[in-house]
Order: structure tokens, then sequence, then C-alpha cells
């Protein structure tokens, strides 16, 4: 791979994430199934192992498509799901009426800032322009040094293939800083993933003012 040289690279720090504090993940994914079964399987067994591992889910609020699948798994594993959800999607065919917890927000920012606040990492599931959004926030809000929480792509049947290989063109290209590269973890098999999500260390910009290159 192609990188920036020394003199364009980001500033890096380290600081204390501990695996063990991971007790919830928000998982970002699709309002529809799509058109291939691998992908509503991978929901229910990331929901499985979850429950499995202790692991609470955090996740749109929603009882259709993916989103539906992995919640409705976790809570009859007998697992923690909360839901985040704007008023103006809430609806009798949409939200979720029997979550662990439901968070009634006014906007898809609120929605946003308190999913993230709640979860101690984030995943992203097969799905469309939400799911893409959403994910892409928190890895942005991790390159200028907000969280340092484990940001990761359960990668079903090479869905993320194009977005993995757009991503390390901007590496290539120097729009993307190469250490940020690093910070997604993406696995086609839920169970590596999480244990990758486990052993994480952030690695990203130091926040002093903004981006401070050095």
């Amino acid at each position: 791979m192609s990188l920036c040289n020394e003199k364009g690279k980001w500033y890096i720090a380290v600081r204390g994430f501990r695996s063990q504090d991971m007790k919830r993940i928000a998982v970002y994914c699709g309002s529809c199934m799509g058109n291939r079964a691998e992908y509503r399987r991978a929901a229910e067994e990331l929901g499985h192992l979850m429950v499995s591992r202790n692991i609470g889910l955090v996740y749109g609020g929603g009882s259709i498509g993916l989103m539906g699948a992995i919640a409705q798994t976790v809570l009859d594993d007998g697992g923690e799901a909360i839901g985040v959800i704007p008023r103006f999607l809430e609806n009798e065919e949409i939200v979720h009426r029997h979550l662990t917890e439901l968070h009634l927000v006014d906007t898809m920012h609120q929605r946003k800032m308190k999913m993230a606040e709640l979860a101690d990492g984030f995943i992203a599931l097969p799905g469309g322009f939400g799911t893409l959004e959403e994910w892409f926030e928190m890895l942005t809000w991790a390159q200028i040094g907000h969280h340092r929480k484990p940001i990761a792509l359960l990668n079903v049947s090479g869905y993320f293939d194009p977005l993995l290989e757009m991503i390390r063109r901007g590496c290539e290209e120097c729009f993307i800083p190469s250490e940020c590269h690093d910070m997604v973890i993406h696995d086609s098999d839920p169970s590596r993933l999480l244990d990758r999500m486990n052993s994480f260390r952030p690695v990203g910009p130091e926040k002093r003012n903004g981006l401070e290159k050095v």
C-alpha cells in the first residue's frame, strides 16, 4: 500500500481503552432483509454471540429488516436490547414495542448521539444510506479524537468489499491518514469480529485545538 510520507502523518496517542469495558455494542444495519439469506443469518448469529458474551445491543429501535432480526434474537435469548428512534419514525409498524429500553428523540442527530453515549463499540452490518451514514459518523468522531471505541464492519458475503477498497484508495491518495485505515476492524465471521474488537487498542489523531501534524 502506498501511504502518505512522514510529513503528512497524523500524531498518534493511545489511551486506556480496555476490552472488558465493552458492555454494549451499537449495531447499524438495514431496515430490510436484503436479497441474500446470509444477511439475516449473520444478524441472528451476531445477536446470539452478543448475548452469550453478555454484551447488550444498542440499535435504531426498529422491528423490521435486519434491525428487527438482531433485536428479536437478542431478546429471545434473554439479552438486553436498547432502541433509539426519532419520534417522527414512531409508529406501530416500525418501532419494536418489546425492547429492554426504548429512547425517543427528536432528531436523527440526537439518535446518533444517544447511541454513541450508550455503546462501547460500533458494528455495521449490510444496509443502505442510513447504515453507512451513522457508521461513518462514528468513524469520523474517532478520527478527530471524540471517542476511542472500536469500529467494525461485519463483511457478510463481501458486501463491504467496495467500501474497504475505497478507504484503501483514500489512504493511497493521502485523503485518509494511514493510521485511520487501521481504525476499521472488519471480518466476515461474527465471532472473530467480536474477538478483534475485544483486542482493539485505539489509534487515531490527538485532538489539540483541532488536528495537529508532526
